[in-house]
């Protein structure tokens, strides 16, 4: 089996233990105190996205330029509970925003920082390795709302579209 699709069946076996939870303050705790850095599946993921960032195969479509890539590694679909899985890149020493979006139904952030102290600003704070969950949230956060700071920050995670 190739590293791709051992990262695409590695982060469907780990949607399997959440896929009946709702984003949150609740199921981010829940990640952080089970799933989160020196678990076998937060290590097992994020070793083969950053293997996948590496070899060029993870998160290789440049949205803002070489140091803010994506790549959509699998759309929703019913063997995937409805969640997407996404790589994202980012790096950057100012604070950054990411590309304007939202997530009604919530979302599932593995954070990887590939550089000591890198962040991402989630619901709970700085998240430097582990998990972010937002809860689910109508309108979108708006631009102002959103902010990010993240040197070398890799990114997998599962958007769920019901």
């Amino acid at each position: 089996m190739d590293q791709r699709q051992e990262l695409i069946d590695t982060s469907i076996s780990f949607l399997e233990t959440v896929k009946n939870r709702t984003p949150g303050d609740e199921l981010e705790k829940f990640l952080n105190a089970e799933c989160g850095p020196g678990s076998d599946i937060y290590d097992a993921i994020a070793g083969l996205a950053r293997q996948g960032v590496t070899e060029g195969w993870a998160a290789n479509e440049e949205v803002g330029g070489a140091t803010y890539r994506r790549s959509k590694l699998l759309e929703p679909t019913p063997e995937t509970f409805h969640f997407s899985i996404t790589l994202v890149y980012m790096d950057s020493e100012e604070v950054f925003r990411g590309q304007y979006h939202g997530h009604p139904y919530g979302e599932i952030n593995l954070i990887v920082p590939i550089t000591e102290g890198a962040a991402v600003s989630g619901p709970n704070g700085w998240c430097y390795g582990g998990w972010t969950s937002p809860a689910p949230r109508e309108p979108p956060l708006s631009r102002s709302e959103r902010r990010r700071r993240h040197t070398d920050v890799l990114s997998a995670g599962g958007t769920n579209f019901l």
